[in-house]
């Protein structure tokens, strides 16, 4: 007959067929039995409701049984729970399945098997790390075998987390930077920079020309050990001659300032003479055009006035004489400070001064009155309108006296 059928033997449970307990506490011994006994039979075991020959012995065994197991599944459950794991925003998660690599996780909440199965290494690749000498300077040999004090600082990240972790053994060993992986390839490639460099030109202007070689060459180092390290700037922060001989090299630098002062001195007046000195030679070269071109011109113009006069003395040669000798007394006349007038006629114009008159007529600069100025002008006219009428003889000897 069923256990729960209406008449049937309700106080045993249909598991153990024991009698069941009335109270609370033996229905979860009960419950904690049942859990035990599933356990058992899932681990090969027996379960304890037949397993004991005394009742009360097998009651008391069975509680210890279950509680153990029930503990242990509670520690299973809590050691499930330690491989739950978070990766911030700027980390990467290198799962290790027993010390060797498995996967790489992104930032988020993940999982892995608990200890010692997997582990996890976060890496930081956000943040930008730095390797610098501890202390200050270094001193190297520049192509030139002299000594420079040279100090360079190169910041980096990290680009790759497995490689990183796993290739390069202390890649930068933050607490002593001497004995890691960056810090002395960053020693190697200044020194081969350096080597092939004059010290004139690392003091000098190439010094910033230094930095991006320096950083090439670690970037290929680097990359050929596969350190998973980006170098993404170098700092060349000092770079001088050693204290010893510091103040020599100090001298040198003034030297070469001060010439390179002077030369531009130099270039500056060169600047400002030679555009005024072209500028005078190219004025000088146009007067020298433009005076040829007039002597040209008038030499021209005499040669063609000659073979017109010739050709018209060809002609009329009395005549041309005449005439020529009648321009040249003019012009002879026009200059001259002296005033010929007929002796024969009475005026009493002969008493005034007039060479004086007819200067301060001519400058224009005399205080006469006008009255003055129009009686010269009138004794002048008519005394060359006698001059026309005098026969060719008389003109000649009153031109030889003027002389």
């Amino acid at each position: 007959m069923p256990w729960n059928e209406p008449g049937g033997n309700k106080d045993k449970d249909p598991w153990s067929n024991r009698p069941s307990r009335g109270n609370s506490s033996d229905g979860i011994e009960d419950a904690i039995q049942k859990m035990n006994d599933k356990l058992g039979q899932l681990f090969g075991g027996r379960s304890s409701g037949n397993g004991s020959s005394d009742g009360a012995e097998g009651d008391g065994g069975g509680l210890n049984k279950s509680v153990l197991i029930g503990l242990g599944a509670i520690a299973f459950l809590a050691w499930l729970a330690t491989g739950i794991y978070t990766v911030d925003s700027a980390e990467r998660g290198v799962e290790l399945r027993f010390g060797k690599y498995h996967q790489t996780t992104m930032p988020g909440l993940h999982w892995h098997m608990p200890y010692p199965i997997d582990t996890v290494e976060k890496v930081d690749v956000d943040r930008s790390r730095t390797a610098r000498d501890a202390s200050g300077s270094t001193h190297m040999l520049t192509k030139d075998e002299n000594i420079i004090s040279i100090a360079v600082n190169v910041q980096y990240r990290i680009k790759n987390p497995e490689n990183y972790l796993f290739n390069v053994f202390l890649p930068d060993f933050e607490t002593d930077q001497r004995i890691g992986t960056v810090y002395n390839v960053m020693r190697s490639a200044v020194r081969e920079v350096v080597g092939r460099t004059t010290m004139d030109s690392i003091i000098g202007a190439d010094r910033e020309k230094m930095a991006p070689d320096i950083r090439l060459i670690m970037q290929r180092v680097l990359d050929d050990y596969k350190s998973g390290i980006d170098i993404m700037k170098v700092n060349v922060t000092d770079a001088e001659a050693p204290k010893e001989v510091k103040d020599a090299f100090d001298d040198a630098i003034r030297a070469r300032e001060d010439q390179n002062r002077f030369k531009n001195q130099a270039e500056t007046y060169a600047k400002q003479v030679v555009p005024s000195a072209r500028g005078k030679a190219a004025r000088i070269i146009e007067d020298a055009t433009a005076y040829r071109s007039r002597a040209i011109s008038k030499a021209q113009g005499e040669s063609s006035r000659f073979e017109q006069l010739s050709t018209a003395y060809s002609k009329a040669p009395d005549v041309t004489r005449e005439r020529l000798y009648l321009e040249t007394m003019e012009q002879v006349l026009e200059t001259s400070s002296k005033v010929m007038i007929d002796s024969k006629s009475g005026n009493n114009m002969l008493y005034l001064p007039l060479d004086k008159l007819q200067g301060n007529a001519g400058s224009g600069k005399g205080s006469s009155s006008t009255e003055v100025r129009g009686a010269v002008a009138s004794a002048m006219s008519n005394a060359a309108d006698r001059a026309k009428n005098m026969p060719t003889r008389t003109l000649r000897d009153a031109a030889r006296e003027s002389r």
